[in-house]
C-alpha cells in the first residue's frame, strides 16, 4: 500500500493503518505505545494542568509571494519578513523551494543562496563611501591583542587544523577584488588615452 505525496494539512483525512501492519513494516514502530515507556506520560493524562493555551493565531498578511515548502499546504500563521528575497540570491532561494525539504538539493541551494547574498552585500558595500572593513570585522586584531597564539598552542582545539587557510578564505576575495579594481582602472586609463 503506497500513498501519494500530498502536502501536510493538520486535518487531512486518510485511512489509518493498523498497529500490526505498521509494526510489521517499520522496525521499532510502536516502541512507545506502552505508557510506562514514555517519560512524558504523566503530563499526557487528562486533568493535569499544563498551562498551555493555544489557539490558531490570526494569519499574518503576505505582502509578497513567499517561498513555500512543497510539504505544506499553507504558510505558517507567522513568518519572517525582514529580508525579502532579492537579486540572484533571491532567485536561488525561490528555486530551492521547488524541491522537497527532504532532498539535499533544497538545502544546498539555500546554502549557495546565502553565500551569493554575502557576495552581493560585499559588492554593494564597495559601491558606497563606507565599504566593509575585513580587518576589524573579522576580529584579526583581537588575535594580536588578546593572546591568540597562546590560546591555540597545546589546547587541542579543533580549529587549529584549518587556521592556516583562514587568512586565505577571509582576505583572498578582498585581495582579488582589489586587484580587479586596479586592473579595471588601468584598462579605463589605457582606453581613455588612446
Amino acid at each position: 500500500m503506497t500513498e501519494t505525496a500530498t502536502p501536510y494539512v493538520a486535518d487531512k483525512r486518510i485511512a489509518r493503518r493498523s498497529a500490526e501492519d505498521l509494526r510489521a513494516q517499520i522496525p521499532g514502530w510502536g516502541a512507545d505505545l506502552d505508557p510506562a515507556d514514555r517519560p512524558s506520560y504523566p503530563r499526557e493524562q487528562p486533568g493535569i494542568e499544563t498551562g498551555a493555551r493555544w489557539e490558531f493565531p490570526e494569519r499574518q498578511p503576505e505582502k509578497w509571494p513567499r517561498e513555500r515548502s512543497v510539504e505544506h499546504a499553507m504558510l505558517p500563521p507567522v513568518f519572517g519578513t525582514s529580508t525579502p528575497p532579492a537579486g540572484v540570491s533571491g532567485a536561488i532561494r525561490k528555486y530551492a523551494y521547488k524541491y522537497s525539504e527532504g532532498r539535499a538539493a533544497h538545502w544546498l541551494l539555500l546554502v549557495a543562496a546565502d553565500r551569493v547574498d554575502a557576495w552581493e552585500h560585499h559588492l554593494k558595500s564597495l559601491a558606497t563611501m563606507r565599504p566593509d572593513n575585513p580587518v576589524t570585522e573579522t576580529g584579526v586584531l583581537s588575535e594580536v591583542r588578546r593572546g591568540g597564539l597562546s590560546s591555540r598552542v597545546g589546547q587541542k582545539r579543533a580549529d587549529v587544523n584549518h587556521q592556516w587557510m583562514d587568512p586565505i578564505v577571509v582576505a583572498g576575495p578582498w585581495v582579488l577584488a582589489g586587484l580587479g579594481a586596479v586592473a579595471a582602472v588601468r584598462a579605463l586609463r589605457k582606453h581613455g588615452t588612446t
